[in-house]
């Protein structure tokens, strides 16, 4: 473990104790990436977006540092959670944007090949959403990958060490999440 990773999970726990010092520490080791994560995630959404990468990168580190029962073991588990706040913020965002235009001649978005191509196909975050909570009743730790890779923008390694599960499982897993995800958000 580098002295940075040794700080980070120090401040890691120090910020979830309470420490506002920590807090403060905190925001410059996580930011650049926080930052890449929500860039890649709202570079999948439609054009337009109105929620500004800062803008998901602040909400979501307000509600990581804001958890006081986090017990933070080290960055891996800070950055999975992460991506699990961000999930949660765009989908919130999602749903007052929907309801904000229900009663329109809004039509559904629908997902279009999101099995292969992420990023260069206009999606509903709230159908993906939906399904996501679905799969995790069936089996959390595909919706985990599922989550890791797509909204956390981590590559399959990266998961794999997370989610502290080997490598061959993890790429099997999103093959898997990806073909039920496609089929469930496709049923009419």
């Amino acid at each position: 473990m580098t002295g940075t990773e040794g700080d980070l999970t120090q401040l890691l726990e120090q910020a979830a104790h309470g420490s506002d010092q920590a807090v403060n520490e905190l925001l410059p080791l996580v930011y650049d990436e926080l930052r890449r994560m929500a860039a890649g995630v709202l570079r999948s959404e439609r054009a337009g977006h109105t929620l500004p990468p800062t803008a998901l990168v602040h909400e979501a580190y307000l509600k990581l540092v804001k958890q006081n029962t986090a017990g933070w073991k080290n960055r891996d588990q800070f950055f999975g959670v992460a991506s699990t706040a961000m999930r949660r913020i765009l989908t919130d965002y999602a749903r007052m944007r929907r309801a904000a235009k229900r009663g329109g001649d809004r039509t559904p978005t629908p997902f279009d090949d999101v099995v292969v191509e992420w990023e260069e196909k206009a999606h509903d975050l709230v159908a993906l959403d939906d399904a996501l909570s679905e799969l995790a009743a069936k089996d959390e730790r595909k919706s985990r990958v599922v989550e890791l890779r797509f909204f956390g923008g981590c590559t399959a390694e990266e998961t794999s060490r997370i989610l502290n599960v080997p490598l061959r499982t993890i790429n099997r897993d999103w093959a898997t999440a990806r073909a039920w995800l496609y089929a469930r958000i496709m049923e009419p």
